[in-house]
């Protein structure tokens, strides 16, 4: 079992910053593939960023390529997603997602094991 937990949403001016974290627990927290997914009001559910469970692959969605940065630590178990220069179409819930197999290219939510329940981000124009 994996257990997940986000923070770090809120309200942001466009071009501003947020820094998501994901806290998360169990035995296979430090060997799954991490992932951030997100959904805007009436659309579906997409991948934002994904890292392998070394930390040394990573995946970024082509929206968010050159603004966003996946990160994790082991010895914490968290996960971190920086995000810089924000936009009003970021605005979603984002989650967390655990996948106990390897790093997807592009990874699916259809492969996720664990989910966290998400966290709002707001970017105001």
């Amino acid at each position: 079992q994996v257990q997940l937990v986000e923070s770090g949403g809120g309200l942001v001016q466009a071009g501003g910053s947020l820094r998501l974290s994901c806290a998360a627990s169990g035995r296979a927290a430090s060997m799954a593939a991490m992932h951030w997914f997100r959904q805007a009001p009436g659309k579906e559910r997409e991948i934002v960023a994904g890292i392998n469970w070394s930390g040394r692959s990573t995946y970024y969605s082509d929206s968010v390529k050159g603004r966003f940065t996946i990160s994790r630590d082991n010895a914490k178990s968290t996960v971190n997603l920086q995000m810089n220069r924000l936009k009003p179409e970021d605005t979603a819930v984002y989650y967390c997602a655990a996948d106990l197999g390897p790093l997807g290219t592009p990874p699916s939510w259809s492969a996720m094991d664990y989910w966290g329940k998400g966290t709002l981000v707001t970017v105001s124009s």
